[in-house]
């Protein structure tokens, strides 16, 4: 992502390098069996994930966060394999608009060679109070820990 592309009052964002090629990353991120091992921090866990990889596609998840389930529903937008990944939940699946949208996501992987790569995961959101709301519920935190997580995961499967 170019750094004029990053709007500090809208965006949030997590930056990590990564002991892990792209190319797993992305899998990680884009197959359902391995997106359940680490994308919620745990103990939680995600209790269903759908995934139809094209532009317009489902990307559905729902976390169990302490025996309450919460529905994620979205769809890609933008797929460059081990590149990035962009999803919102602004569209629902058949670009049905979802009455309450929270946020964009936008995956980058950089490579940087020898195994390793920039990871950056950027939250846009509709406006300020949003982007706030988004860090008030833990983003950094939460992120950040989910971060931590893919690139043990990943790391598991070299």
């Amino acid at each position: 992502m170019k750094p004029h592309d990053f709007d500090p009052e809208l965006d949030l964002i997590v930056t990590r390098d990564m002991k892990a090629p792209p190319a797993l990353l992305y899998k990680c991120w884009t197959t359902p069996e391995h997106l359940v091992h680490w994308f919620v921090p745990k103990p939680h866990r995600v209790a269903a994930c759908h995934l139809d990889l094209r532009v317009g596609g489902a990307c559905n998840t729902t976390f169990d966060i302490d025996g309450t389930l919460m529905e994620n529903k979205g769809v890609y937008l933008e797929l460059i394999p081990n590149e990035k990944l962009v999803f919102t939940d602004t569209y629902t699946e058949g670009w049905k608009p979802n009455p309450e949208p929270f946020m964009t996501a936008i995956l980058t992987f950089e490579d940087l060679g020898s195994g390793m790569t920039r990871y950056t995961a950027i939250a846009r959101h509709r406006s300020r109070e949003t982007a706030a709301q988004h860090e008030q519920m833990g983003f950094s935190g939460g992120w950040g820990t989910v971060a931590t997580q893919l690139e043990e995961y990943a790391q598991s499967l070299m």
